[in-house]
């Protein structure tokens, strides 16, 4: 069995189905794996995989003219989506590269989604659900605030690699506004002009420090919001395992009106 081993993003395992492609070694003899794996079998041999954007490209592109637009972001949802969380049949790259072979070879490809049985088809619709139900969520309760300098800067801590979802959704919705949103989890950053498309940068070296000097318009709202928020809330009735259930835990502290509870 030869093992392409790529980095676990769209453009790592997209450059992975490209090289196994490329190597003709048979599809039945070969497996990808994103997992930072160093325990080697015997008899397979394992091939690191280089992430390449002209390869990840060219795969895209195939995707979307041979099996359309729809198949496209599925799989890139799934690939978007952290393999970790659950337990599966197989590694996520793996899944989508037998996805992709199964596709490529039937007259009308795209309907292979619909083949549950197959436990590759099963691992896309599980990560592509897991990664859609955290991008929802997040498009909740994502939280902008200014500024000094007029930006509008939101930080989220998510499981998956949603930024994509989301940078989509408001550069849709807030279309004349300059944003940042930064997920401090896999340190990128979607930037978003005014009147611009957004682009998903490297964010590890970001300043935090200037994320937190917030205009002075921003701090009187922040006050004025956490004064409502406490005031209309009824002591009776509070109930803690709820407000956990509809906003877990992981997302207070990005949150204004709830980061003050986590000390």
């Amino acid at each position: 069995m030869y093992v392409f081993q790529c980095e676990d993003s769209i453009d790592g395992i997209f450059t992975g189905v490209y090289d196994a492609w490329a190597s003709r070694c048979g599809h039945k003899n070969i497996c990808l794996s994103s997992a930072d794996n160093d325990n080697f079998t015997l008899f397979d041999e394992f091939i690191r995989v280089t992430p390449d954007f002209e390869k990840s490209r060219k795969v895209s592109r195939t995707l979307i003219r041979r099996l359309g637009v729809r198949f496209y972001e599925t799989i890139c949802r799934c690939a978007m989506a952290d393999g970790s969380l659950r337990k599966l049949p197989m590694d996520k790259a793996n899944a989508i590269y037998q996805t992709i072979v199964m596709a490529l070879a039937l007259p009308e490809g795209a309907k292979v989604l619909e083949y549950l049985s197959e436990p590759c088809i099963l691992c896309i619709f599980e990560l592509k659900r897991q990664t859609a139900n955290e991008g929802h969520h997040l498009l909740e309760f994502l939280r902008f605030s200014e500024l000094k300098s007029g930006i509008l800067f939101a930080q989220i801590h998510p499981k998956n690699d949603v930024l994509p979802i989301l940078a989509e959704h408001f550069t849709n919705r807030l279309p004349l506004e300059n944003f940042i949103i930064y997920d401090a989890v896999h340190a990128t950053a979607a930037v978003h002009r005014a009147s611009k498309n957004y682009m998903i940068a490297d964010a590890s070296s970001l300043n935090l420090q200037l994320a937190n000097d917030y205009s002075p318009e921003e701090e009187t709202f922040r006050k004025l919001w956490c004064s409502f928020f406490e005031t209309i809330a009824i002591e009776e009735r509070q109930n803690a395992k709820l407000q956990i259930q509809n906003i877990p835990k992981r997302f207070w502290s990005d949150t204004p009106e709830l980061s003050g509870k986590l000390t």
